[in-house]
C-alpha cells in the first residue's frame, strides 16, 4: 500500500452560518393605521369646543381661588395677588359655610330618594297598564320634562302663593286644615321642601322613562320561575328585578346627586334672586359671595369646592360600576 492509500484525507470545516436577520416588526397596514385615527380626527372638533367652553372656565375658576380678586381687580385699579390657600382657609373657617353644606347635603338627598322611589314606582306600574293609559303618561312626563326651568318655577310659586295660591285653597277644604294665607316660605324647612318638590317633579320623568326602559331588559322567564318558587311581588321586585336594574340604578342616583347639588335656578327665581340665608345653597352662596358681597375669589373657592365634593360622588360611582363589572 502506498503512503497516500494509508493517509485520512482531513475534513474541511463547514462553512460558518450567517446569522439570521433581525426580525422586522409587522407593520400594521395603512387603511387599519388610518382607521384608527379617523375616530379621533371627528372628535377633535368636539373636543376643541369642550376645551374652550369648559377648559378655560375651570382654568380661571383655579386661578381665581388661590389670589385676592374683588371689584379693584375686576376693574382694574389694582393687580391681582396670590394669597395662597388664603381664600380656602377663610371658607372652610366659617361656620355659615358649614351650615350652608349640611343644608345642601340634606336637600340633594332627599330630593335623589323621592326622585329615585316616585320614578321607580311610576315605572313599575306603567308595565301593569293599557297601551294608551301608557301613552298618555309618557306624554306627559315628556311634557313637564321638557318645561324650561324658569316656566316651571313660576307656575309653582303661583301654587303656593300665599294669598292666590290654588293649593292653599285646595288644602283647606279639607276637614280641620285652614291654610288660606299660609306662607310656605316663611320658614327655611318649610319652602325648601316646596323647592324640593319642584326639583323632583321636574327630575322624575327623566328617571321614569330610563327605568321603563330597563324593565323591558328583565327576563319573563326568571320572574316567573321565582312565583313558582312562592316569591311574591315584593320577592320578585327584590331578587330578580332589582339586581338586573341595579346599574341603571346607580347610574341615575349618581347623575341626579350631581344634578342636585348643582340646583340654582329654582332657588334663585323662587326667592326673586335674593335667597334669604336660611335658603342658601353651596351654589347660590357662591354667587352670593361672587356678585352680592364682589369677592369674586371666595366665590371661586367655594365652587372650587363644590366641584372636589362632586368629584367624590363621580368617584364612588365609578368604584360601584367597575364592582359591577366584576360581579358580571
Amino acid at each position: 500500500m502506498s503512503a497516500a492509500d494509508t493517509t485520512t484525507t482531513a475534513k474541511a470545516p463547514p462553512p460558518r452560518q450567517a446569522p439570521p436577520p433581525p426580525a422586522v416588526a409587522e407593520q400594521p397596514p395603512a387603511g387599519r393605521r388610518s382607521g384608527a385615527t379617523a375616530p379621533w380626527l371627528l372628535l377633535a372638533p368636539c373636543l376643541l369646543v369642550l376645551a374652550l367652553v369648559m377648559g378655560y372656565p375651570l382654568v380661571r375658576l383655579v386661578t381665581l381661588s388661590f389670589q385676592k380678586f374683588g371689584q379693584s381687580q375686576l376693574w382694574g385699579f389694582q393687580p391681582a395677588e396670590s394669597v395662597g390657600f388664603a381664600n380656602f382657609t377663610n371658607v372652610l373657617d366659617d361656620g355659615e359655610f358649614w351650615q350652608v353644606v349640611v343644608r345642601t347635603v340634606v336637600f340633594a338627598a332627599g330630593c335623589v330618594i323621592f326622585t329615585m322611589v316616585a320614578g321607580m314606582l311610576i315605572a313599575l306600574l306603567l308595565q301593569r297598564v293599557s297601551g294608551w293609559v301608557k301613552t298618555l303618561v309618557n306624554i306627559a312626563l315628556v311634557a313637564s320634562w321638557g318645561m324650561p326651568i324658569i316656566v316651571a318655577t313660576t307656575v309653582f310659586k303661583w301654587l303656593f302663593d300665599a294669598d292666590y295660591g290654588i293649593l292653599n285653597a285646595l288644602l283647606s277644604k279639607l276637614p280641620g286644615v285652614e291654610l288660606i294665607g299660609h306662607n310656605w316660605f316663611a320658614s327655611g324647612p318649610q319652602g325648601l321642601a316646596v323647592i324640593m318638590l319642584l326639583v323632583v317633579w321636574g327630575a322624575v320623568p327623566f328617571v321614569v322613562i330610563t327605568l321603563s326602559a330597563g324593565l323591558t331588559q328583565v327576563p319573563a322567564e326568571l320572574e316567573e320561575a321565582a312565583r313558582l318558587d312562592g316569591a311574591g311581588s315584593w320577592g320578585v321586585f327584590r331578587y330578580v328585578t332589582l339586581p338586573v336594574l341595579k346599574p341603571i340604578i346607580v347610574m341615575l342616583t349618581t347623575l341626579s346627586v350631581i344634578w342636585d347639588m348643582g340646583v340654582f335656578p329654582q332657588v334663585f327665581v323662587m326667592r326673586n334672586g335674593h335667597p334669604e340665608a336660611e335658603f342658601q345653597l353651596l351654589t347660590t352662596y357662591s354667587y352670593d359671595r361672587a356678585f352680592v358681597v364682589n369677592d369674586y375669589a371666595q366665590g371661586s373657592a367655594i365652587a372650587l369646592i363644590t366641584v372636589v365634593l362632586l368629584l367624590g360622588v363621580v368617584a364612588v360611582y365609578m368604584r360601584q360600576m367597575l364592582k359591577i363589572g366584576e360581579v358580571e
